[in-house]
């Protein structure tokens, strides 16, 4: 069977060699806006054909990218020739692929050293995979042309390819609105799941053994790498994170760090090479930019919001999909090698911020975020294309059309988010040892925990759960998302068994940990449906036994009469309905479960005791 990617080189060529009338139907490039003039300094990064380590995606002349084993071939080979390099291994995917980073130290990183460890992958969605290439270019140039001197003041974790199952389901079809590789991966891994949705659940192998490589090697400098959606524009390579502006981040000082010494000087070195940097663009309105951009606050369950809650400086970096594959591989080595600079170079400052930011023990955790239209937060020199709309027959509707030259920069508004849910956190969780799923996950964050040995009864809130459902408008990526309306404290003593845990959050990472456990964050495990047990009833009371109890009550307690008859007065479905009536008086019994609709995890509000007891 031939090699797609082979047949693809040929028709490339034979495309180049031979003018053709039209592109075929479905050729990746037949409806892309036309492509903008460009040349920059950043093209002398590109070896020379003899020379006898130019990369896989060189030789193409950054058309196309290696696949899985071409790209740990040339690795071998290049840590083989050199010393400064090592290959470790962190894990298999579902598929049994090897997920594996490559060490570049001038000594073993983390041994004694004060240097900076810089953690930096591609590939977490595989049809992004500039990075795999630009970061082989820059390890060729350490190891062999002259730039080993990087490596004086940092050390590099570089992860080529953190998806390898999505990496190698490639093809020319999978990003329709992107401008090469020839061939790409699929977002998703071989489970089917989004790996930038999955830091805070970390339910698959990949994410757990990144997980692990982040805890065993402690970056202070974080880098994932990705390429853009959505509309065009001259800006080709765009980067965020939280503390843009002095905005969004928890961990504060890492945030300034970022915003006052990383951006301005990866800027500068990439308009030095050629390019046009910028914030990551997402729009109001793709199809009118003119409107704004947001810049906001990230989630734990992406790579920035997890950084940023477990205290190192995070980038996101996307190239611009519609610039060429070339384009945009050269700007992000240049991206690289800058920030491997200005972590040297910063050093100190770097690794002072990361600690005033571990020692931070946040009275408030933000749990959810909201957008704010009402007014912008800043302005932003956006670099348009010049672009023009037409009536679809197909949508019937204006589209867009971008016309492939620059238009007139203009400055356009920068909208944010607020705070929309914010807790006080306890000064420690409970979780039961009946959530070893959990346990599990919370050790594997790295997050600090005392496992008991013997019962222990604890005062604890917990919290009850108003309609309790599937959530339709959630992200799945292989879960069933709940949703609730409201989660109301009930102050219990809990016996917890031999197995649970207490979680205190007097540690570096306790907001992480609040993130993940309290119910009302978008990312806890609560959201995520690790609990289906708790919507489940087990016990009920039939009709002949609770409705002469139900009278009895009513003669006994008039208060609860009272409330009984406002109910069925105020609520004609409750009126109407027998069991919903006899449910009135159940819930109100000690035989009601209990646990129904009770989210087990306990924010503890008492010094734990031994009392006994048990609930």
């Amino acid at each position: 069977m031939s090699h797609p990617r082979r047949i693809a080189f040929l028709l490339a060529g034979t495309m180049a060699a031979q003018p053709i009338a039209a592109e075929p139907l479905f050729a990746p490039d037949a409806v892309l806006p036309p492509v903008l003039a460009w040349h920059g300094a950043s093209e002398r990064l590109v070896a020379r054909m003899d020379d006898r380590w130019i990369t896989p995606a060189e030789k193409t002349g950054l058309v196309s990218t290696p696949n899985y084993a071409e790209t740990r071939a040339w690795l071998e080979r290049l840590v083989a020739a050199s010393p400064l390099f090592r290959i470790e291994s962190y894990g298999r995917s579902p598929e049994g692929r090897e997920l594996y980073a490559v060490i570049a130290s001038k000594g073993a990183p983390g041994t004694g050293s004060r240097k900076p460890i810089v953690l930096i992958q591609a590939g977490i969605h595989p049809g992004e995979i500039d990075g795999k290439d630009a970061g082989l270019m820059l390890l060729r140039d350490i190891a062999f042309h002259g730039k080993d001197r990087l490596l004086d003041g940092v050390d590099l974790v570089f992860v080529p390819i953190v998806s390898p199952d999505g990496h190698e389901n490639g093809s020319a079809y999978s990003r329709p609105n992107q401008r090469g590789p020839l061939v790409q991966g699929w977002r998703t891994t071989g489970q089917n799941v989004n790996l930038n949705r999955d830091y805070a659940k970390a339910d698959t192998p990949e994410m757990q053994g990144l997980i692990g490589l982040i805890r065993a090697h402690d970056p202070d400098l974080y880098l994932d790498i990705h390429v853009t959606d959505g509309m065009d524009y001259v800006h080709d390579i765009t980067f965020s994170y939280p503390g843009w502006h002095g905005r969004y981040a928890r961990s504060v000082r890492g945030g300034a760090w970022l915003d006052d010494i990383y951006r301005p000087e990866v800027e500068r070195a990439l308009i030095g090479a050629g390019h046009v940097p910028g914030p990551y663009l997402d729009p109001l309105d793709g199809r009118a930019p003119e409107k704004g951009i947001r810049v906001g606050a990230d989630q734990a369950r992406f790579s920035t919001g997890y950084g940023d809650a477990r205290r190192i400086p995070t980038v996101l970096v996307e190239t611009h999909s519609l610039k060429p594959y070339r384009q945009r591989v050269l700007g992000t080595y240049v991206l690289i090698e800058q920030t491997l600079r200005t972590a040297a170079d910063h050093a100190s400052e770097l690794k002072a911020a990361r600690a005033a930011d571990l020692a931070l023990r946040p009275k408030q955790v933000t749990l959810g975020w909201k957008d704010a239209d009402a007014a912008p937060v800043d302005s932003f020199l956006f670099r348009p294309v010049a672009r023009e709309t037409y009536r679809s027959a197909i949508t019937g509707r204006d589209e867009v059309r971008w016309l492939g030259r620059p238009a007139k920069p203009l400055s356009v508004p920068v909208f944010g988010s607020t705070p929309d849910i914010v807790v006080s956190p306890p000064a420690a969780y409970w979780v039961p040892a009946t959530k070893p799923e959990l346990i599990d996950r919370l050790q594997r964050h790295g997050i600090m925990m005392e496992r008991i040995a013997e019962p222990r009864t604890v005062r604890v809130d917990v919290a009850r759960i108003a309609n309790l459902r599937p959530d339709p408008a959630a992200e799945k990526e292989g879960r069933f998302p709940v949703a609730a309306d409201s989660f109301t404290p009930e102050t219990r003593e809990v016996t917890y068994a031999p197995g649970s845990v207490r979680i205190p959050t007097d540690q570096p990472l306790g907001e992480l940990a609040a993130i993940l456990l309290e119910p009302q964050s978008r990312d806890s495990f609560l959201a995520w449906g690790f609990f289906p047990e708790i919507m489940q009833r087990t016990e009920y009371a039939e009709g002949y036994i609770m409705a002469p109890l139900a009278e009895r009550m009513m003669a006994d307690d008039p208060a609860l009469a009272r409330a009984f008859q406002a109910k069925l007065a105020a609520d004609p479905d409750f009126a109407a309905s027998p069991a919903r009536r006899l449910a009135f008086f159940y819930e109100r019994t000690p035989y009601f479960d209990r646990r129904y609709l009770i989210y087990p995890v306990g924010r503890e509000v008492a010094s734990p005791s031994s009392r006994p007891g048990a609930e």
